[in-house]
């Protein structure tokens, strides 16, 4: 009984896993078309994509879920981004971090834990 409760809950969150990765993608796709058709400009389109990024890692939390670290990262650097270019602040910090996050991500496949 206890192992068919567990496989049960299993079943249910990959379940919920796939309609929010799906729900993510399909606001990402419309948010782009609204941004491509309304001619925004880049900093409101990288922040409208922050912040879906980051509100789908909001769901997972919410449901309990594993939150995705990568695209914690993503998320945030997308709102940082999109920030700096809609109040025309010029970092030089921002494409070094999105350059070091590229190459933490290369090294943690070469030298990271093997997963399942």
């Amino acid at each position: 009984m206890i192992d068919s409760y567990h496989d049960q809950m299993a079943v249910n969150r990959s379940a919920l896993n796939r309609k929010l990765e799906a729900a993510a993608w399909g606001l990402f796709f419309i948010w782009i078309g609204i941004a491509l058709f309304g001619h925004i400009g880049w900093g409101a389109g990288l922040l409208g994509v922050g912040i879906i990024t980051l509100g789908a890692q909001a769901v997972r939390k919410y449901f309990e879920m594993k939150l995705e670290g990568f695209w914690l990262a993503v998320g945030f650097l997308f709102v940082v981004g999109g920030i700096c270019k809609l109040f025309n602040v010029h970092l030089g910090l921002v494409p070094i971090l999105c350059i070091v996050a590229g190459i933490a991500l290369l090294l943690s496949m070469v030298v990271g834990r093997p997963r399942d």
